[in-house]
């Protein structure tokens, strides 16, 4: 009885030990990015790729050495798995978590049998964005609610930014929307808007062209889908 309390003991040290040292590494990172890379933050764990670190930032998904000598970004996809996107995955879910802060922020075209809904990140005079809204009838048809977050790509100092800015201040959101993807001019105004942290919001999930359609377990589609085409791929994933 006295070894085998002995040997509880002995696993129980172990395990602590263990965990302590994958905090040690976890801290580190997290400083270490942070500090040279001017990064916030968010997550550091462990990669399905033995010696690799997953740190989710303000900036995207970063992968790192233990001793995070060596940082990259890219994808890593598992081929003995159909090929299965990790890096996708692993951003999905911080996604899905993040967008519950901006839903009340959202301009957002309803269906009325709302069977699914699509969040996308769009820009006024993207020509496919302005594609994606002239349909937005028939997505609503099929079931699907369409929510807007703005991505205007010139970055601030473009007019589009001033734009979007003047849509999401605008009395009635979804006809300057609407307005404004149609080639009409909208009134200028100005109050506290979103706009920025929807700017910022894309960029940490990678966004780099619009639009971008996140479905509701966080994948993101870049580029236009046909309302028909995206039914499919709603319906397939459900």
């Amino acid at each position: 009885m006295k070894i085998l309390n002995l040997m509880l003991v002995v696993a129980l040290a172990i395990g602590v030990s263990f965990v302590c040292a994958a905090d040690e590494i976890t801290d580190k990172l997290k400083a270490k990015t942070e500090s040279l890379l001017k990064i916030k933050v968010t997550s550091v764990s462990k990669s399905p790729v033995e010696g690799l670190y997953e740190i989710i930032s303000n900036r995207g998904l970063l992968y790192a050495s233990a001793d995070g000598r060596f940082v990259m970004q890219g994808t890593i996809y598992d081929m003995d798995d159909k090929n299965r996107n990790i890096t996708e995955q692993s951003i999905a879910k911080t996604r899905v978590s993040k967008l519950l802060q901006y839903s009340d922020s959202m301009i957002v075209f309803p269906a009325k049998n709302e069977k699914y809904q699509i969040t996308v990140f769009t820009d006024i005079n993207c020509g496919y964005c302005r594609k994606l809204h002239s349909q937005i009838a028939q997505y609503n048809e099929l079931g699907i609610t369409v929510r807007y977050l703005a991505y205007p790509r010139g970055g601030e100092r473009s007019s589009t930014w001033q734009q979007m800015q003047s849509v999401w201040c605008s009395k009635d959101q979804q006809q300057a929307m609407t307005d404004s993807k149609a080639g009409q001019e909208i009134a200028l105004a100005q109050c506290e808007n979103p706009v920025q942290k929807h700017y910022r919001l894309g960029i940490e999930f990678g966004v780099n062209g619009t639009p971008a359609i996140l479905l509701g377990d966080g994948t993101m589609i870049p580029g236009y889908k046909a309302p028909d085409i995206l039914s499919e791929i709603l319906i397939t994933r459900s």
